[in-house]
């Protein structure tokens, strides 16, 4: 198995947990906009209790799916930690980017 092929995994059985409904197709998209990056523990992980992680988070949505940081973006965040699991310190990235495109309805942007 490559090591995108265990991240993968990792992601659906994060989301599974979670009963977060699986669109295999753009959780492989979002996952493949990553890069390399998705293969770095600390980088596959979002801390969501971190503000400069947070920036991170909001400078992608700005960049990729072009939203721009106001109350439409602070509430998608607030849904995508939510349905991952406040206290889950393991947030994956490809799963929360995933929650971020579904709840603004930026699908297209990983096509």
């Amino acid at each position: 198995m490559s090591n995108f092929d265990d991240v993968m995994t990792k992601c659906k059985a994060q989301m599974e947990a979670q009963n977060i409904d699986l669109d295999e197709a753009l959780l492989t998209a979002v996952a493949k906009s990553l890069g390399p990056s998705i293969y770095n523990a600390d980088a596959l992980v979002v801390a969501t209790g971190d503000a400069g992680e947070m920036q991170t988070v909001k400078n992608f949505v700005t960049k990729k799916m072009g939203v721009a940081e106001g109350a439409e973006m602070d509430s998608a965040i607030a849904s995508a930690t939510e349905k991952i699991g406040k206290s889950n310190t393991k947030k994956l990235r490809p799963v929360y980017y995933y929650l971020l495109a579904k709840e603004l309805g930026k699908e297209a942007s990983f096509s």
